[in-house]
């Protein structure tokens, strides 16, 4: 093995057996067939194999479980080595092992390397470490989380102060990505301000992000609802058009008990589409987790009836609240209505949606037939669909018959249904099949299917 091959199975999760099926060989019970396989290169198999006689203090052995992946240099193996050896409180064998690779600059063996030494009484140590790396996002959130054990708030907050420019506000996503961007600098410096007692200032500070949601939450309505000021979230939601701060106004008084307030705070406003659509699948869930699903269905099914709203996602979260409700025949007919509103065309999208609930009407068969006469019917993505189908009705043999239709495309998943079925070498055969390199792409050619895409 070598390093650059441990980082393709590691990135790809193509020809090796992927962490999901590791874990499910040993749900099963194939601990020697994991063992077996972290001898062979199976990276995912060492490091849950070393992992496991970790935790039963077989210290020697998961060791030696990791020595072949370690000696190859490749960051993941070391770091998983120096975590076991943080577990079993050998903390500065575990910074010896890791100082190097962050030596070296490597920005994940910074992070790791720098939340080490502040776990363990050195945040000093650990805030000069990632200091000169700041002006990467990813170093920039370690060196805050750090500077509070190390007692450098103000030095870290300097540090982000600096790339904030005070004549200068980004217009794109892509300005300023060269360095650390503004609003990145900004939510760093409004945790450490928050942290510090100063609410207020955080607040302004985050008043003044141009991109004010990442991954789903709003920083601005998390900070609020910690501090209790609802009011103020109450007044943020309004304004906000994302629906973030809705969702955490909802959040909140759901969890005080003010069903009908977090009702209230879905409702939409009729300027957003983008709430609309989102508040209205935030509130069908909440109906359905307290026991009002009809009014959930009724929810969804105004939104997918009007004009431009039968997105796919929309409907099959219609679809989905129909077959939880036990009312699979009416999901049947939505979709039947939906068929004819657009001239009788329903492409797969759309189609896959009535599998599940004709097989909730004990219409399996007659939903294999339909799939078959349908355009798209023998596809490798209509082969998952239908696999899934028939491993939940108990029909296994049959879901692995029709992966191997497509075995290059549903590899995992058709290994999955052979784990399940005991067929262990089978399973393993079609996830290690030789993988071909594809050719350098030529100079001219902008696109390439080889990862980072």
């Amino acid at each position: 093995m070598d390093a650059a091959d441990l980082d393709r199975q590691a990135r790809t999760l193509a020809g090796c057996i992927p962490p999901l099926l590791v874990a499910r060989l040993l749900e099963l019970g194939h601990e020697r067939e994991v063992e077996f396989q972290a001898g062979r290169g199976e990276w995912f198999c060492a490091r849950a194999w070393a992992q496991m006689l970790g935790g039963r203090s077989q210290e020697a052995d998961a060791l030696e479980v990791l020595a072949p992946y370690v000696a190859t240099g490749w960051w993941p193996a070391a770091q998983a080595k120096a975590e076991l050896l943080e577990s079993w409180e050998r903390a500065e064998e575990a910074i010896a092992l890791s100082r190097p690779y962050a030596q070296a600059g490597g920005r994940m063996a910074l992070d790791f390397v720098g939340r080490l030494l502040a776990r363990h009484g050195r945040g000093a140590e650990a805030f000069e470490l990632l200091c000169p790396g700041v002006e990467d996002w990813f170093l920039a959130a370690a060196l805050v989380d750090i500077a509070e054990t190390a007692g450098r708030d103000e030095d870290a907050a300097s540090l982000l102060t600096t790339w904030i420019p005070a004549d200068h506000r980004c217009d794109t996503p892509w300005c300023c990505r060269r360095g650390l961007d503004a609003d990145t600098a900004l939510s760093l410096l409004a945790t450490i301000r928050e942290r510090q007692g100063r609410t207020d200032d955080a607040i302004a500070l985050l008043r003044t992000r141009r991109v004010i949601s990442v991954n789903g939450r709003d920083q601005l309505a998390d900070l609020l609802a910690r501090r209790d000021r609802i009011e103020e979230l109450r007044a943020y939601a309004e304004s906000e058009d994302h629906g973030h701060a809705a969702q955490r106004l909802a959040e909140v008084l759901e969890e005080r008990g003010d069903l009908e307030g977090a009702i209230a705070a879905y409702r939409p406003r009729d300027d957003s589409a983008t709430r609309r659509y989102n508040g209205a699948v935030l509130l069908a869930q909440l109906l359905a987790r307290h026991g009002r699903g009809d009014e959930a269905i009724e929810v969804l099914r105004e939104v997918a009836d009007s004009p431009g709203g039968a997105e796919d996602w929309i409907v099959d979260a219609l679809c989905t609240l129909y077959s939880s409700q036990s009312r699979s025949r009416d999901g049947l007919a939505h979709l039947d209505a939906l068929k004819a509103r657009r001239g009788g065309e329903e492409e797969w999208d759309f189609f896959r949606m009535r599998l599940p609930l004709m097989a909730d009407c004990g219409l399996l068969d007659e939903a294999l037939e339909l799939t078959r006469a349908h355009p798209e019917g023998d596809t490798w993505y209509a082969a998952w669909s239908i696999s899934d189908l028939l491993a939940e009705a108990g029909r296994t043999e049959e879901a692995v018959a029709v992966l191997e239709q497509h075995p290059t495309s549903n590899s995992s998943l058709r290994a999955e249904r052979l784990i399940d079925l005991g067929r262990i070498d089978d399973a393993i055969r079609s996830l290690q099949q030789p993988r071909i390199k594809p050719a350098v792409p030529s100079g001219d050619d902008p696109f390439s299917t080889e990862p980072p895409f």
